[in-house]
């Protein structure tokens, strides 16, 4: 392992980061299991790229055999992407029926922003004080974990993110209308400035945020006061879309608002690098008139194969209704973990994108998460961290986990909990 770590890090860069105290070097997947060059396998419980199990053959097939009859870009016309377009966008209501198609949830999110800003003729940004976008330079502006060289530029503001155990407003009755206040302040503040208004971008399961418990109907006014103020909501759907959450097939739909613009990515086909903006005509109509923009790999036959295998193989196999299932299950098992041990302050999620927040003593207790994650890892369960503190272990593996995975994930989480504490 040594002489690969150093081979990575002299190819890679010296911080190219690795999960786990002692790497994991992979060999080979399938379904929710992992193996490592040493043969060991791993129940996969954090993955959501491989959406429908690691190397599912009808992915594997579908990559095949496109692969080996064509494969160029969008300037050529196939009907490959237009048949997967239409497949998708029927998923969508509030007339999301125009597409871009990309190659990474970067991509889909700077091109969501540049909609927005040919939408509105503005440039200013709204978002969570505790999120993550991507990777471009425009999209990295949003992002909260490092500050981008040249410092983060005053076109975007930022709103306390929703958070179960120090909510915004301070209770969680009133984190609703402590959110809304902190959207209508920024609106405020954006408009009577040079950048105006240009969209708000959220996640809707405020994924990196943490995951928090929130109702229906969360969104609904600062939604409300951005599309009053000639703003755009995108949501970006690349962590909870694809029916992950269980009860909807996208995050808008579960808290019930309409976006403009809906960007997907990671798992939309299985580990294909392939990800969309989603959008109305007119919308996609402005972008395309206010920007020269093409996109050599967004679309190509193979990528809109693999799409269009994954979507497929949701429906087929009732992925959807899966995670809801074995969500629900694993998440009571959990809160029944919770009554066990104190340091478990909260137990939440939504079908099959769940996890567990650690407090000790008043305080977030994250040295307990970090090492819970290198216990479950020496136990064969892969699972990460997430939250503000990274304190709460994050639970997201592929959509074909069932009850047996989530009896191990449970019995494993138990013996960690008791080598740990």
């Amino acid at each position: 392992m040594s002489d690969v770590l150093a081979r990575r890090k002299r190819l890679l860069g010296p911080h190219v980061t690795t999960f786990y105290k002692e790497p994991v070097h992979l060999a080979r997947g399938e379904g929710v299991w992992l193996w490592d060059t040493d043969g060991r396998k791993y129940l996969d419980c954090y993955n959501n790229v491989p959406h429908v199990g690691h190397c599912h053959p009808r992915v594997v097939e579908a990559i095949a055999k496109q692969a080996a009859t064509l494969n160029t870009h969008t300037r050529y016309v196939h009907d490959g992407i237009l048949e997967y377009g239409e497949a998708l966008t029927a998923k969508f209501d509030h007339d999301l029926t125009s597409m871009v198609m990309v190659c990474s949830g970067s991509e889909a999110n700077d091109v969501a922003l540049r909609m927005a800003q040919a939408m509105t003729g503005k440039t200013g940004l709204i978002t969570t004080d505790n999120t993550y976008h991507g990777n471009t330079a425009a999209v990295s502006q949003l992002n909260s974990s490092k500050e981008p060289i040249g410092g983060f530029k005053d076109h975007v503001k930022r709103v306390p993110a929703p958070d179960n155990m120090q909510p915004a407003g301070g209770t969680r009755d009133g984190q609703k209308a402590a959110f809304t206040a902190a959207v209508k302040a920024a609106i405020a503040e954006l408009e009577a400035s040079e950048y105006g208004l240009s969209a708000l971008i959220i996640c809707p399961y405020f994924a990196n945020e943490g995951f928090p418990t929130l109702e229906e109907g969360f969104l609904d006014e600062a939604v409300a006061a951005v599309h009053a103020a000639g703003g755009i909501v995108i949501a970006d759907e690349v962590q909870p879309g694809f029916g992950r959450i269980g009860s909807h097939w996208w995050g808008h739909q579960k808290l019930n608002f309409a976006p403009d613009i809906v960007t997907l990515g990671k798992p939309m086909a299985n580990g294909h690098p392939v990800a969309a903006t989603i959008t109305r005509p007119e919308i996609l109509t402005a972008f395309q008139e206010g920007f020269k923009y093409f996109n050599t790999f967004g679309g190509n036959p193979v990528s809109a194969a693999a799409a269009h295998a994954v979507l497929n193989v949701i429906e087929d196999e009732g992925l959807v209704e899966n995670a809801a299932d074995v969500g629900s299950y694993a998440v009571a098992q959990l809160k029944e973990l919770q009554a066990q041990y104190d340091v478990i302050a909260d137990v939440r999620g939504s079908g099959l994108f769940f996890g567990v927040e650690l407090w000790r003593d008043g305080k977030p207790a994250t040295e307990v998460c970090t090492a819970m994650i290198d216990e479950m890892r020496d136990r064969g369960v892969l699972l990460h961290s997430e939250g503000r503190y990274d304190n709460t272990l994050k639970i997201r593996p592929p959509c074909a986990f069932d009850r047996s995975n989530a009896d191990m994930l449970v019995e494993t989480m138990t013996a960690a909990f008791e080598a740990v504490l």
